[in-house]
Order: C-alpha cells, then sequence, then structure tokens
C-alpha cells in the first residue's frame, strides 16, 4: 500500500510517500480499514517535530483522523462488518483502569491517539480497534467524515461537558481559524450561543461572521480583554475558549464575566503563561483542561452532526503523496478549517 511515512524527526523533509506493507489483524477485536481520506492535525507536526512524550518506532505512520471502508473485521468485533463506509473515533485506552471502567476514559493515563504510537491514517489501509469505528453521519463525505473526529469531540468536551454552554451565552473563541477554532464556533452558533472571535487576519475573521460570529476582534490591533469588555458593556463573556495560551492567557482571564469558565485544549504560544491566581479566586473563574472526549461524548457529536446538518469547514483537500504541503500549510497558519488528504491521487 501507498503511505506517507516519518522517517526521522525534524522539518518537512523527513516526510515520505513510499511502499510499505499493509496492515493486519492482530487481535479479535481489531478491524481493518480502508482510508478514503485522513486529515492533519497539530498532533501529526509535534510528532513529527519530536515534541511529544510518546517515542515512535521508525519509519512510522502518522494521522489521527480517518474515514473509509471496513475490509477485514476480528472475529468479536460485531459493531461493523467488511464493506461499512466509518469514521474513526481518535483514540484508545487500557480498558482496565478505575477511570476506563468508569467510562471515563479520557482519563485514562495510557491513553493515546491513533497516529501516536499505531501506525496512523496517512495510509491507504489502518489497523483499529472495531470499537473505534462509527456510521459516517449521513449526507457527509469521506473528507467530512475525516475532518471531524478529533476537533468536534475535543470541541465537545471542552464547551459541553466542561464548560456546560447554555443557550444565550457568550463565548470568546480565541484564533478561529483552526480545526478547534471552527469546530467550537459552529457548535457554539448551533448552540445559541453569542460568539465573538478573534483572529490577526482580516480575511479569516470575514469567514468567520460568514459562520455566525456575532463579533470579530483583531488582536493584532489592540487589547482583547478591553475590547470584549466594551462589546458586552464591561459584563464579560461566559466562556473563553484559549487554545493558544502565551502572553495572552491573562487577557483570557481578564474577559470572563465573575464566575465565568475558561476552557483550554492547546498551548501553541506557550506553555508557561503569567497568571495572577488572585482573579481566579476573587472572580470564582473555572479553568478546564481537555484533550478528546469519551466514546460516549464522540456518539453525541454523531448524532448533533445528523440533527444539525452541520458539515465541518474544509479548508483544502492535498493528495496523499503531498502530505508535506499539507502540513507546511498548517505550519504557516494559512487554514481556515481542516486540513485533508485524499487518497485517490
Amino acid at each position: 500500500m501507498k503511505a506517507v511515512r516519518l522517517h526521522g524527526h525534524g522539518e518537512i523533509d523527513e516526510l515520505h510517500y513510499e511502499e510499505t506493507d499493509e496492515p493486519e489483524l492482530r487481535s479479535p477485536h481489531d478491524a481493518i480499514v480502508e482510508i478514503k481520506a485522513a486529515a492533519v492535525n497539530r498532533i501529526d507536526i509535534r510528532l513529527r517535530r519530536g515534541l511529544s512524550s510518546n517515542h515512535l518506532a521508525l519509519p512510522h505512520v502518522l494521522g489521527s483522523d480517518g474515514a473509509g471502508k471496513v475490509v477485514a473485521v476480528g472475529t468479536k468485533v460485531t459493531n461493523v462488518k467488511p464493506g461499512d463506509a466509518v469514521c474513526l473515533y481518535p483514540a484508545d485506552s487500557c480498558g482496565r483502569c478505575e477511570f476506563c471502567r468508569a467510562q471515563r476514559e479520557h482519563l485514562c493515563g495510557r491513553r493515546y491517539l491513533l497516529g501516536e504510537r499505531e501506525n496512523g491514517s496517512y495510509a491507504e489501509y489502518v489497523r483499529v480497534p472495531g470499537r473505534n469505528c462509527y456510521p459516517i453521519p449521513l449526507g457527509l463525505t469521506f473528507a467530512e467524515a475525516a475532518a471531524f473526529p478529533l476537533v468536534y469531540v475535543t470541541a465537545w468536551r471542552m464547551l459541553i461537558a466542561d464548560a456546560e454552554l447554555k443557550p444565550g451565552e457568550s463565548v470568546l473563541i480565541l484564533g478561529v481559524g483552526g480545526g478547534i477554532g471552527t469546530a467550537a464556533l459552529q457548535l457554539a452558533t448551533s448552540l445559541g450561543a453569542h460568539v465573538i472571535v478573534t483572529s490577526n487576519s482580516a480575511e479569516k475573521l470575514a469567514m468567520a461572521t460568514r459562520l455566525g460570529a456575532d463579533y470579530t476582534i483583531n488582536c493584532a490591533a489592540g487589547d482583547v480583554a478591553a475590547e470584549v469588555r466594551n462589546l458586552t458593556h464591561k459584563r464579560g463573556v461566559d466562556i473563553v475558549v484559549d487554545c493558544i495560551g502565551g502572553e495572552g492567557w491573562a487577557k483570557s482571564l481578564a474577559a470572563l464575566v465573575r464566575g465565568g469558565r475558561l476552557v483550554t485544549c492547546g498551548a501553541i504560544a506557550g506553555a508557561n503563561p503569567p497568571t495572577d491566581l488572585r482573579r481566579v479566586f476573587w472572580n470564582h473563574l473555572k479553568i478546564f483542561g481537555s484533550l478528546a472526549g469519551t466514546h460516549e461524548e464522540f456518539r453525541q457529536v454523531l448524532n448533533f452532526l445528523s440533527v444539525s446538518k452541520a458539515k465541518p469547514i474544509i479548508d483544502h483537500v492535498f493528495p496523499l503523496k503531498d502530505a508535506a504541503h499539507a502540513q507546511r500549510r498548517m505550519e504557516e497558519r494559512k487554514h481556515f478549517g481542516k486540513i485533508v488528504l485524499r487518497m485517490d491521487g
């Protein structure tokens, strides 16, 4: 089969489009999926650069998101059969610890994403746990079905499970344009929230407005927290989605109403921001760290997409052989929405 494999840690020239062996069933609980489309995520870039704690056996196939058709299943797989069109729940856990037994597998200490330890979806075929295969929501293409799993189940955990977003509340989304930002925007607007987004790109702000953002702030032009206070008549917002971190972290806290909630799943601008803890307890703020949600939350995402008819925003579709160009586009932050790889070219 054709795959893009990582041969060493570093720049995009470490990614090689080449022939390799097809995966085989290794457990009665496994499934083999013929991948039709895969999505690029920031974790792929971290793994390529060697910034993850996971030790990879090189060469290695990256990719946490995928959609395609089941071609083989183990003897104990009952939820799917060969020929089924599926999208992939992107995470796996030990299944034995106290958290897994309580169906809180997002807290499992051995949890990992597809493509972190096992070969991932930048390939024509992938082996996954059969339980991670779910029917594609009606109306989605393979590209769309590959684009939503990781970012949507993460945004769902942040906004719904952790922050408990309610209709009519106000949400500030920092750095709209990436997969998490666009997923959070779609979820928040669909649930009746009032949404403010930031970006240093006028083009991305205009796109966010077309997707339903109520207000936009060009973060290159001034103080985001002060602008949020102006827009909310000095009140502040109920929820901030901050996956950026860095020096702007304090401004995110300053933008919250008393009793507000901040949710985060990333720190691309820095993981050790200055924080005045007095602001947190004086104002009764809540801070939630989130990663990909549970199987049950993924089922809720699937139901949401089916009922709402929402579709993930796709920025660009590259052929698999151009995975390096796809990662470069993400690194340069030129994208708005998800970057997808297709296998048929």
